[in-house]
């Protein structure tokens, strides 16, 4: 509880045990009225000021307003003890509300501890706390255990294991070593890093979260919209049609009835019906809606722009997926070796037959020993050996095909089957999908052939194929049958990659729908006809993470973005992006959004039918004043507590 709360707290004990009090002092007429006084100004003093402030910049209509005018008029009509009540009662309603933001605003806050408050950097042989708005990008910056990581960058020197939990919501820590990026705002836990900055503090991965957080609700949803204009025009109608209760009812008994005109009971149901009117309910209860179900949602690691967004994941109709770093890791490993079939049929043993594999794999990884592409990467992180680079020589690389090199004095082709062709040699072709990588070698020289015997330019001879695939991510096959379960009507899948590989994953995968081979600009039109074929109600998700994802992103109804591997670019353009790049929480973040929205209506309705109920029972005298605290300060208070629900998420 806060310094303010706690004040507030103080006020209403003081207020309630001086009403109590006065309630059993036997004084009247104008000591009684002092004797109330006290407790209604000690309670009510901010409330009155804020009124009055309210009146003088021409901002009448408000609840501070109907509070001053129902209390102060209850008051004047001689009811002291129910205008002190009412505003008792409102200030613990109030009391209560803020308690109930603050702890719904703690999800959000905690995320605000992630910014760094200095980086570590050596000068003269010691280290230097600096402000990490200071550091530029390629600066060496040190990391002790148990501190934050201040800018995103590579780690240059050591090993540690990195808390990931305040940016993705993934308790279990990761390792990280020499080479690994890493972004700020996670945690070193065990041993001292040396990061070389990749971004400046401004374009770091704690910046943008932080941003993406604070700017959230200026993004209103329609539902927030709607009570945020009901209420402009829902306050002004109440009090002219109280003003016109405490004086229209009274002069027609007066002047059509010649009765008497009784206007102190009509002014009294006049400031009943101003209590029950107050639209607290619904003012506060649905904004904090949305923000207790944007607090669930980053505590899972699902950062949600605005409660639009939000609001919109309810109608969920259509989720659009890339396939490379979306549906797969987007890192390619080698799958299976198949060595040329007369070769591995000489070969009975089993071990023999597993090191004629990792021959032909040696090989592959030498060829490419010199290249960046993630191919020949996964090449040579699948080889078992260390592999001597001095072994090769005269190495060409051909674009779009492959390399030829000399491999221990012997020429060696390694690349695709257009290369093959190219070249002249016949090749068993590779069925199965996934990126295929042929090998051919010159044969080994025979020593009891005369050299002047031997052909000056041997031919190269096919030896065997690897194949290389994406790896398809952990949990994307549930991430599909969930979001199915939660009412998606069709899954479809984008990519650039091959038919084959893409249909093997797609149907891996149970999508519904899978285009393949598509450029940036395919996918684009791809959206817009899957936009032109769904209902109106339903909405289409586009989920991408690579740079040429953002214009999709961008069409797309809602553009989700895998966070944690993803680009700037994609960030920027997506609504929500998900931290740790897990595809299930696609479909948690569908159920946060609708339990938000289940929340939002069902104080909107409950809110309405008490009070229009009220409303009537006070116009024709059957409320009376305590039935007004209830309406307004009961009903705020349980629709308060049931917006506080969307902060209790189970993934």
């Amino acid at each position: 509880m806060t310094r303010k709360q706690k004040k507030v707290l103080i006020r209403i004990i003081l207020s309630t045990v001086l009403l109590i009090a006065a309630h059993f002092i036997p004084v009247t007429g104008i000591g009684s009225l002092f004797l109330y006084l006290v407790p209604y100004l000690i309670i009510g003093y901010d409330i009155l000021k804020k009124a009055l402030l309210g009146i003088i910049h021409g901002e009448v209509f408000d609840e501070n307003f109907l509070m001053a005018v129902a209390t102060v008029g209850a008051i004047v009509l001689g009811e002291y003890a129910e205008g002190v009540a009412v505003m008792l009662f409102y200030q613990i309603g109030e009391l209560f509300q803020s308690y109930a933001v603050g702890k719904s605003r703690k999800n959000i806050s905690a995320l605000m501890d992630i910014r760094p408050d200095y980086a570590n950097i050596e000068k003269d042989g010691e280290i230097v706390q600096t402000d990490p708005e200071e550091i530029n990008i390629g600066e060496i910056i040190l990391v002790k255990p148990g501190e934050k990581i201040p800018l995103d960058g590579v780690i240059v020197e050591g090993s540690s294991t990195i808390n990931t939990s305040a940016l993705t919501g993934e308790s279990i820590p990761k390792d990280a070593q020499t080479g690994d990026h890493v972004i700020s705002g996670c945690v070193n836990m065990t041993g001292l890093l040396k990061i070389q900055t990749t971004k400046a503090f401004g374009e770091s991965t704690v910046s943008k979260i932080l941003d993406l957080v604070e700017n959230s609700s200026m993004k209103k949803s329609r539902s927030e919209n709607f009570i945020s204009k009901f209420a402009r025009v829902y306050t002004p109608a109440v009090c002219i049609g109280a003003a016109a209760l405490a004086i229209l009812p009274p002069l027609f008994q007066l002047l059509f009835l010649q009765a008497d005109a009784d206007f102190g009971t009509w002014l009294f149901r006049a400031l009943t019906f101003l209590v029950i009117s107050c639209p607290c309910a619904l003012v506060i209860s649905i904004p904090l809606s949305f923000f207790g179900g944007i607090g669930a949602a980053s505590r899972c690691g699902i950062l949600v722009k605005g409660s639009n967004y939000l609001e919109a994941l309810s109608e969920a109709g259509y989720v659009v997926f890339d396939k490379t770093g979306t549906l797969t890791e987007g890192v390619f490993q080698v799958k299976q070796v198949c060595v040329k079939e007369d070769k591995a049929s000489a070969v009975q043993d089993v071990q023999a037959q597993t090191d004629v594999k990792q021959h032909l794999l040696e090989i592959a990884a030498l060829a490419e020993s010199y290249s960046s592409h993630p191919i020949s990467r996964s090449l040579r992180e699948a080889c078992a050996i260390s592999l001597d680079k001095a072994r090769v020589c005269d190495i060409e690389e051909i674009s779009g095909h492959g390399v030829t090199a000399q491999i221990d004095g012997r020429r060696t082709a390694v690349g695709n089957a257009k290369l093959m062709d190219k070249l002249g040699i016949a090749f068993e072709a590779c069925k199965e999908p996934g990126t295929v990588v042929y090998v051919a070698t010159e044969p080994a020289a025979d020593p009891a052939i005369e050299p002047s015997m031997k052909p000056t330019a041997p031919q190269l001879r096919y030896a065997g194929w690897i194949l290389i695939a994406d790896v398809v991510k952990e949990g994307a096959a549930e991430a599909i049958a969930s979001l199915k379960r939660s009412g998606v009507t069709k899954s479809v899948m984008l990519t650039g990659d091959n038919k084959t590989v893409a249909e093997a994953v797609g149907t891996e995968l149970g999508l519904d729908e899978i285009h393949s081979e598509l450029l940036p600009g395919d996918k684009v039109a791809r959206v817009e006809s899957l936009l032109s074929q769904k209902s109106e109600k339903q909405k289409l998700i586009f989920v991408g993470d690579g740079i040429n994802d953002a214009p999709v992103l961008t069409r797309a109804d809602i553009g989700i973005a895998m966070g944690a591997l993803g680009s700037d670019a994609a960030i920027e353009a997506a609504d929500v992006v998900l931290m740790d790049d897990d595809p299930r929480k696609i479909a948690l973040a569908i159920r946060i959004s609708r339990k938000c929205l289940r929340i939002v209506y069902q104080n909107i309705v409950f809110a309405l039918a008490v009070k229009a109920l009220c409303l009537i029972l006070g116009a024709l005298g059957i409320a009376n004043m305590w039935m007004a605290i209830f309406a307004d300060v009961g009903v705020m208070v349980i629709a308060v507590l049931n917006a506080m629900r969307t902060l209790r998420i189970e993934n």
